[in-house]
């Protein structure tokens, strides 16, 4: 799902909210804990909230989609500090637009590099899933090798 290619029942529920809303409200209309919806408050993703006499968060239409926001950056991936960058850049109207391509093709990058070693650990498991007997014996090459006391069994991967 794209930036504003949302379903239409998430659409029509910002549309049909009446503003400003509790943090139960927001969570739900956001795909996110209330814990984390506190959280991202915490660490200065959403701007103050307004709160009400007795001290409950009040959510604005504003604050959702923001909230809507760092819940997609989290589904790519995407840091904390890179989802702050983010944030503060897509509320920055005179952005530059190399800026958020910077950040996504650095990460683009780190989750092709996190790839690779997960493909060489698939290798690897996979080689040594081929030594292994898998029967009633107790050596264990899969052992062996996390141990590092394989003594030339198997290869060392």
């Amino acid at each position: 799902m794209k930036g504003n290619d949302r379903v239409p029942d998430e659409a029509a529920a910002l549309d049909n909210t009446f503003w400003p809303v509790a943090i139960g409200t927001a969570a739900r209309l956001s795909n996110v804990s209330a814990k984390m919806v506190r959280h991202y408050e915490s660490l200065g993703l959403l701007a103050p909230v307004a709160r009400t006499d007795s001290g409950y968060r009040q959510y604005n239409e504003a604050d959702v989609r923001t909230l809507q926001f760092i819940r997609r950056g989290r589904d790519l991936g995407f840091s904390m500090a890179e989802i702050a960058e983010l944030v503060d850049l897509w509320h920055n109207r005179k952005r530059a637009s190399a800026s958020v391509k910077r950040i996504a093709q650095r990460h683009v990058n780190d989750l092709a590099q996190r790839i690779e070693a997960m493909q060489a650990m698939q290798r690897s498991l996979t080689s040594l899933l081929h030594y292994c007997h898998g029967d009633e014996r107790p050596d264990c090459p899969i052992l062996d090798d996390l141990a590092g006391t394989n003594h030339g069994n198997t290869p060392r991967l």
